[in-house]
């Protein structure tokens, strides 16, 4: 099976006032460049991990986990700059958010995480957990079409 074309091409670097360098995109780094992030996020980023909201743990268990989804490799509770962002796969560069009910008082903030994301070369696309809980397949086919898989 044939992979897409990354979104974008890869990080040649980033700064972030208080971080330390971790490469990006996974442990090891690959060669693919440096991104900071605060490495008090890690632990908060294992806890998160140990508990996942239900529409966290249905979107990896049906959908990304064990390279299901076109056999891209996606991480969960990834630190990247001074953020936790839900799902990541460095192949894509692709941040994948799932906004709950608190989201929608948080559009400033939601929309300023996404530009400074995105600063870092990455895209971000955002479902709700509506979307997760009741149309999974659409989640799918909308992912699919973003990395123009066929």
């Amino acid at each position: 099976m044939q992979k897409a074309t990354p979104l974008n091409p890869p990080l040649s670097g980033g700064k972030h006032i208080g971080c330390a360098v971790s490469p990006l995109p996974d442990k090891g780094g690959r060669g693919v460049g440096f991104l900071q992030y605060k490495t008090t996020l890690t632990s908060l980023a294992r806890s998160n991990r140990k508990n996942p909201t239900v529409a966290e743990q249905k979107m990896w268990q049906e959908l990304l986990r064990n390279k299901q989804f076109f056999n891209y490799k996606f991480t969960r509770q990834k630190p990247i700059g001074g953020y936790i962002v839900d799902f990541y796969c460095s192949d894509l560069q692709l941040v994948i958010e799932i906004d709950g009910d608190s989201h929608a008082e948080a559009v400033e903030y939601d929309a300023e995480r996404t530009r400074i994301l995105e600063a870092y070369g990455l895209t971000v696309v955002r479902y709700t957990n509506h979307e997760i809980m009741h149309n999974l397949e659409g989640v799918y086919d909308d992912l699919r079409r973003r990395i123009k898989h066929a």
